[in-house]
């Protein structure tokens, strides 16, 4: 395939991603429908200045373009069953998202804690920055000196370097869906 096959084809695609007809693109762009078409056939090759021109209505730079995988090559959709349990206690259950992506940058989590769970005594920490909203139930949060009790709809999100504590005194499960950045597991 010839790197002017490779604009035409990526053009396709890249529309169809971001649910754009033809028509739309080109009302957005300001070109003929007609030019776009012709790109995605590879009967012309498009100047820089004219793809330029086009990745502006979708908006995208010319490097995205480029550079962007449009094939996943990696798993993105994951059944409950299938999430590993990384949790150390009985009480606790951390369910991850995405363990084995190539290249993982954030690490997402759906916890659940019974009540009376605890993740200890000894304070966690790690590098980066977490942040979760309570889906369920409710939890005693400590981060640092502040200690704040969140329920269901309430969030957090902070310095993971800042010493941290989760407490479930509640009567029924909680349950929060979270995500730190980088992946501490």
């Amino acid at each position: 395939m010839s790197s002017h096959d490779d604009v035409g084809q990526r053009l396709l695609l890249v529309r169809k991603i971001y649910g754009l007809t033809q028509r739309e693109l080109a009302r957005r762009a300001g070109v003929t429908n007609g030019a776009i078409s012709l790109i995605e056939q590879n009967r012309v090759s498009p100047s820089i200045s004219s793809i330029k021109k086009i990745l502006d209505g979708i908006p995208m730079s010319i490097a995205e373009f480029f550079t962007l995988d449009l094939v996943t090559s990696d798993e993105v959709f994951f059944r409950d069953d299938e999430l590993p349990d990384i949790a150390m206690d009985p009480k606790i259950s951390m369910k991850l998202l995405g363990r084995s992506s190539k290249g993982r940058v954030i690490q997402i989590l759906h916890e659940y804690y019974e009540p009376g769970a605890d993740t200890g005594e000894a304070m966690l920490r790690h590098s980066g920055e977490e942040g979760g909203v309570v889906v369920r139930g409710s939890i005693q949060l400590t981060i640092g000196d502040k200690i704040q009790n969140l329920s269901a709809g309430d969030g957090y999100y902070f310095n993971s370097q800042l010493p941290h504590r989760f407490v479930n005194n509640g009567t029924e499960t909680c349950e929060i869906v979270s995500a730190n950045s980088p992946p501490s597991f």
